[in-house]
């Protein structure tokens, strides 16, 4: 689809060289109470946005999910952001079973 437009469209569009890449991930947690959960929100909202990263999503005090992008407008994830947060979720003491999905088109899923 990219290769038979023009670069100026391709930018327009988040296509080929200009796409935005993101990922989801989901984990669960076991926190007791809202504040407990609003905690760990607080800095896992910290720590992305240390990395110029944004994210969509929520949960509850058993589960969490979320997508992840770059706060830049032409910017994506990069590897090392996506293995970064998986890191910080493993090693929180209140997540387990952390699925982290691939690098994917963040405007068309691809």
């Amino acid at each position: 689809m990219a290769s038979t437009k023009s670069r100026r469209l391709r930018k327009k569009l988040y296509l080929g060289e200009f796409a935005i890449l993101g990922f989801e991930f989901s984990c669960d947690l076991a926190i007791n109470d809202d504040g407990g959960f609003n905690s760990f929100l607080d800095l896992f909202l910290e720590f992305i946005v240390e990395r110029e990263l944004y994210m969509g999503g929520g949960g509850d005090t058993k589960s969490f999910s979320a997508f992840i992008c770059s706060d830049h407008r032409y910017g994506s994830v990069t590897t090392e952001d996506h293995d970064a947060i998986s890191n910080w979720l493993q090693s929180n003491s209140y997540v387990s079973k952390v699925v982290m999905g691939q690098l994917v088109d963040a405007n068309y899923g691809i």
